[in-house]
């Protein structure tokens, strides 16, 4: 089971999210629901850097991904980091409703 993990801050705003796992739908290297996964995760990395401009705080290893947002964005550069946190958000959500038994959301 791949669990994902959201961060929020006092004011309820998106400050990372952790992926801890490997789904285990299928054999390795043939786990679609694990690469789907894999494939948003590191979009919202990608995004935050290239897109939002944000230098994000990242650790990974094998079946661990953590991504925190730095303190003291411009209102701008966090605005962009919560359209792309918010939107991989609901793609992950949209994967654990379609595979409740290898994606799980908190």
């Amino acid at each position: 089971m791949t669990s994902v993990r959201f961060y929020r801050d006092r004011r309820g705003l998106l400050r990372g999210f952790s992926v801890i796992g490997h789904a285990g739908s299928a054999p390795s290297g043939e786990d679609l629901v694990c690469a789907g996964v894999s494939v948003l995760s590191q979009t919202a990395v990608n995004a935050l850097e290239a897109v939002a401009g944000i230098e994000v705080v990242l650790h990974m290893g094998d079946g661990f991904l953590s991504v925190r947002l730095p303190k003291g964005l411009s209102a701008k550069r966090l605005y962009g980091a919560q359209v792309i946190l918010r939107t991989v958000r609901q793609g992950l959500e949209d994967m654990a409703k379609a595979y409740p038994r290898y994606v799980r959301v908190t």
